[in-house]
């Protein structure tokens, strides 16, 4: 059987997953049967959620196409903030209620987004097929530093984080998935993950210390695991934080 060559490139931010020797320029890709461009993309480590747009020989194609001798394969970052569909051919429309879950080495990141209000599912003791299941159910999008898990055939919606610091992370993801003007601070419990409610100070007054009770009359209760919060310096200090990611 006759060894075959075709040519690949990956553009943008998908040269993260290249040696830098492999980056932005026209690869080799070398084969005896016809892999399907799923499996050619990933051959070269970018796993299949990444990727919103290839093309071959100029012409969309879905993720099972055949690539056959001499096809020119051009695969593009996936494309969250904008609907690409029409062109495409690799998934649904982009997911417009956003909500994320994250793998067990992310804990930091999880109360970091839960801070900013977005639905973040995280548990440390979730395993691989978990994470899956749970993304596939209940369309969330995966975060992860692990790319394998990426690779994963039922994961539509998926992002390899680049830094390995939770404040850049999270810059990281507002940025990936354009989030800014969807921040609401304090509208998640950084525990748990549910929904703040404002409370009556009489119903909670038996759970405060003293020096809280005396200068400070608003108070927030999770709906979920019951935690008290209210705006006191650590507030104004998380406040500040978050915003300083955002503008930067």
């Amino acid at each position: 059987m006759a060894l075959k060559e075709a040519h690949i490139r990956f553009y943008e931010e998908l040269n993260d997953f290249l040696p830098e020797h492999l980056r932005k320029k026209s690869l080799r890709l070398r084969f005896f049967n016809s892999p399907s461009v799923k499996d050619a993309v990933e051959s070269f480590g970018v796993p299949h959620t990444e990727v919103d747009l290839i093309l071959i020989n100029g012409e969309p194609v879905g993720f099972d196409t055949k690539v056959r001798a001499d096809d020119r394969v051009s695969v593009y970052p996936k494309f969250e903030s904008f609907d690409i569909t029409k062109i495409s051919r690799l998934r649904g429309r982009p997911l417009r209620t956003i909500q994320f879950i994250l793998d067990v080495h992310l804990g930091k990141l999880a109360r970091y987004l839960r801070l900013c209000g977005f639905d973040t599912l995280y548990d440390n003791h979730y395993e691989d097929h978990t994470i899956v299941r749970i993304s596939s159910e209940e369309n969330r999008i995966i975060l992860t530093r692990d790319i394998g898990i990426l690779k994963h055939a039922e994961v539509s919606h998926g992002y390899w984080l680049r830094s390995d610091q939770p404040p850049q992370q999270l810059k990281e993801v507002i940025t990936r998935f354009d989030l800014k003007n969807q921040v609401k601070l304090f509208n998640r419990c950084m525990e748990c993950n549910g929904t703040i409610r404002k409370v009556n100070k009489n119903e909670i007054q038996h759970q405060l210390l003293n020096g809280t009770k005396k200068y400070y009359q608003e108070f927030f209760r999770c709906t979920q695991c019951g935690k008290i919060y209210w705006k006191g310096s650590h507030y104004q200090n998380m406040k500040a934080f978050i915003q300083k990611i955002i503008l930067e």
